[in-house]
């Protein structure tokens, strides 16, 4: 191989918007590396993981497997690398490197011994929870490799270590990593870290730079964005944060993902509920409504507790959007655990709901409970739920027509795709837009929503 000039890489991003966010930085070392980003013909492909369950690691397994039947190296990086490395490289001969974390700052160097013939080491497993100090305020003077918190200097200021693989208006925003909750279902802690905020002035100027790209919305991901701050000494920096990233220019919307019910002040809500240009959204993990089985979890609340949360934010803002995701056959849930369930989300009137099947994940304690389902009453629990989780969402959006909304473009092609300010990008069902006006891609207007197609929307410009 010549030059790297020369060499055509495809990326391909598999599972969640903090994923796409570390894509887009491996895209920026490459580009910044004189590499060309393709979408076929390429040299190699580099593939970025997910390994949160079950059914993400078989996803992340068989994109490997099918892009090494084109003939060209496959490069593995990602959560399921960082999780499995060695063993996985061992498993799956069709990668020609397993990477972690830790290669990323050297992408493109790796990428070239690669290509070169190199045999390179797969990471070692390790908790990388041990990486950091226990107490969160003494970790800001440890410089460990955090996917999506590059920004380096150079000539004219801070470069953000970036590169857009998406057109679409919106863009994920990482305000932190890892999480210091011990939830006895999640292996994500020990292969993401301990939480550690990024500094605000750090995402400020990220945000910056995505409305320099014609970026409109921000959405703000993390593994637990109520966190952020609590290791920057401020409990009140996502409120902060959230007032300074309103202000960009070319901004329009900001949206907050991944809160943790226990964790949410009423002063966060009231910022979400009722600042102009934060879409009144709240992204919430209940993962389930019986609260003896949510302590089995090491989690908080139950079912009154979220409905209280439920009605203060939409005493706050009425039209809110509100949505979660739920585990089904958790060790121990019971037929009355499950009923608590089912209950719940025909009280809670959410907008978007997902149901997921527990699935036993290796170093977590879960995995050591003795009372597991079998994968016959998971999968029967999760297709009953499923089917009721449906009429209510579809019910929820039935309920919305002739609301007054603001509606994001998509996409204009044949029909022209939006959301509605309540609908946060892939996750929440979309807006199908009548209108004889020409709109734009990425401009928000005024719209009335007019009818339903099960969870998504039909609106008219106003």
């Amino acid at each position: 191989m010549g030059n790297s000039e020369q060499i055509k890489v495809q990326l391909t991003s598999l599972g969640c918007a903090r994923n796409d966010v570390d894509s887009e930085e491996l895209a920026g070392r490459l580009d910044a590396a004189g590499f060309d980003l393709v979408t076929a013909n390429a040299d190699l492909i580099l593939i970025n993981t997910c390994g949160f369950i079950e059914s993400a690691k078989k996803d992340s397994i068989d994109t490997i497997i099918a892009a090494s039947d084109t003939g060209v190296p496959v490069v593995a990086v990602g959560c399921l690398t960082e999780r499995y490395g060695t063993e996985l490289a061992a498993e799956l001969p069709e990668a020609a490197a397993v990477l972690g974390f830790d290669d990323y700052p050297d992408i493109a160097q790796k990428i070239k011994s690669v290509l070169a013939g190199e045999k390179l080491t797969a990471p070692t497993p390790q908790d990388r929870r041990q990486l950091l100090p226990i107490a969160p305020v003494a970790r800001s003077n440890f410089n460990h490799q955090q996917p999506g918190h590059q920004i380096t200097s150079g000539l004219g200021g801070p470069k953000v270590l970036r590169k857009r693989i998406s057109a679409r208006p919106s863009a994920p925003l990482k305000i932190a990593s890892g999480c210091d909750r011990r939830c006895t279902f999640c292996a994500i802690p020990r292969f993401r870290g301990s939480f550690v905020s990024r500094p605000i002035t750090e995402i400020v100027a990220e945000a910056a730079w995505l409305a320099q790209q014609g970026v409109k919305e921000l959405v703000l991901v993390s593994e637990n964005s109520t966190s952020f701050g609590k290791d920057l000494g401020d409990p009140r920096a996502l409120e902060n944060l959230l007032n300074q990233l309103v202000a960009i220019a070319g901004i329009d919307w900001v949206r907050v993902t991944y809160l943790q019910p226990a964790e949410i002040r009423p002063t966060l809500v009231n910022v979400i509920a009722s600042t102009p240009k934060i879409a009144p959204y709240f992204d919430l993990s209940f993962q389930h409504a019986a609260p003896a089985l949510l302590r089995r979890m090491k989690r908080f609340g139950g079912t009154q507790d979220f409905l209280n949360l439920i009605s203060q934010i939409r005493n706050l803002a009425p039209n809110a959007g509100i949505r979660s995701n739920f585990i089904v056959g958790f060790p121990g849930e019971s037929e009355d655990d499950f009923a608590e369930l089912e209950a719940f989300l025909t009280q809670a009137q959410l907008d978007a709901i997902g149901i997921f099947g527990y699935s036993i994940e290796d170093e977590t304690e879960a995995a050591s409970f003795t009372d597991q389902h079998s994968s016959v009453e998971i999968d029967s629990r999760v297709s009953y739920l499923t089917s009721v989780a449906d009429e209510l969402v579809n019910q929820r959006a039935m309920d919305r027509i002739g609301e007054q909304t603001l509606v994001i473009i998509d996409e204009v092609g044949s029909q022209i795709e939006a959301r509605a300010i309540h609908q946060a990008p892939e996750t929440d069902g979309s807006v199908l837009l009548h209108s004889t006006k020409h709109v734009q891609v990425g401009s928000i207007y005024p719209a009335e929503i007019v009818d339903s197609i099960g969870a998504d929307l039909v609106a008219e410009l106003r």
